[in-house]
This record gives structure tokens, sequence and C-alpha cells, in this order.
């Protein structure tokens, strides 16, 4: 049975109900979500509404904890902007938000598949198709691996698994993947 993988809708309700149209489309009604789905957009809490009613697991990504509490330790310099953003997308959120935030999986497993954001260990790892050092992404045991975080669509061998990152919903045109056993086909929305 097929599944859809999103990643990364930061907030944009648009671009996330065009990539839920074409999944209905299609035919699709189960997906995984690998994180970041609040912060950056104009729209949270109509995304973490849009959730609930799906029903999907949802993966703990780093914008997500950023919402949560501003991190002392991180990979990423965090600016002004980004601080700006965060008081206007909390000032648009129940404390429900923030509870359904906090429930949000660190990684998820089913059927052969292992999501997280980043890497099982950490939502802030980067992996990149030209990245060397990937034991962090080295788990025994699974089929098939799936991170967001980087906002791009590819795919590489890991091992035994295959590691997918379906891209970001928030990109123009939005981007998803969908798996059908195993197969994993990468989709832009139709503009």
């Amino acid at each position: 049975m097929a599944f859809a993988l999103i990643s990364d809708i930061h907030g944009d309700a648009q671009a996330f109900d065009a990539v839920l149209a074409e999944l209905a489309r299609l035919g699709i009604d189960d997906g995984v979500v690998l994180g970041d789905v609040a912060q950056g957009g104009d729209e949270p809490a109509a995304v973490l509404d849009r959730l609930t009613e799906l029903g999907w697991p949802v993966i703990l990504g780093n914008a997500d904890h950023f919402l949560l509490e501003v991190p002392i330790e991180t990979n990423e310099v965090i600016t002004d902007t980004q601080l700006a953003r965060r008081r206007t997308s909390l000032g648009q959120l129940d404390e429900r938000h923030l509870e359904q935030i906090r429930a949000f999986h660190p990684t998820f497993a089913r059927d052969g598949l292992l999501a997280f954001h980043g890497s099982p260990r950490h939502f802030e790892d980067v992996l990149l198709p030209e990245t060397e050092e990937v034991a962090p992404w080295q788990i025994e045991g699974y089929a098939l691996l799936a991170g967001g975080h980087t906002h791009r669509q590819w795919a590489r061998r890991i091992g035994a698994a295959l590691y997918v990152n379906p891209g970001a919903v928030m990109s123009s045109p939005p981007q998803y993947a969908i798996v059908t056993g195993a197969s994993v086909e990468f989709r832009h929305c139709a503009s």
C-alpha cells in the first residue's frame, strides 16, 4: 500500500493543502511527516490543525523544537529575524498546539521504514549527497531510511538501506515522495 513522505512544511498551509489535494487525487491517504511543520510560515496553526485531522505520525524537527525552546547549543546561527518569526508563530498558536508539538516522535518506525528529521541521532544532523561520514545514518534492520531537514529531494544507499529525502513542502513547487513497496517516487505538485 502506498504512502506519502512529506517534510519541511514550515507553516505554509497553501503548499501543504496542494500536496494533500494531489495525494487525494492519487488515492493516497496515508503518510509520514518528517518534521519542521509549523515554524517559518504564515499559517502555523492551520498546518498543525490539519495534521491533527490527518492523524499521520509526525517527527520532531529542529524548527518544531525551536518553537518549544530556543536552543543554547545548535549547529545553526540563530538570527534576530528567526527570533522575530518565532514570536509571530507563537502568537498564533494555542497551548494545545504546543502540546501537539511536544508529542511529535523523535523517530518513527514501521514496516521496514525508519523516519527521522536530520538523523536518527539528532534532528540537526545534516546529510547531503556528498556527505562521506554516514555513521549517524547507518542503522541496521531497516530497508528504508527517510529524513528531511535539507529541503532537497534525493536518495542514496547507506549500507543495506535506501536513504530518501522527499524535499520540502514549502518549496516552489511543493515537493514530496510516494513510497510503494520497495520503490520511491519523487513528486512535485503541479503548478
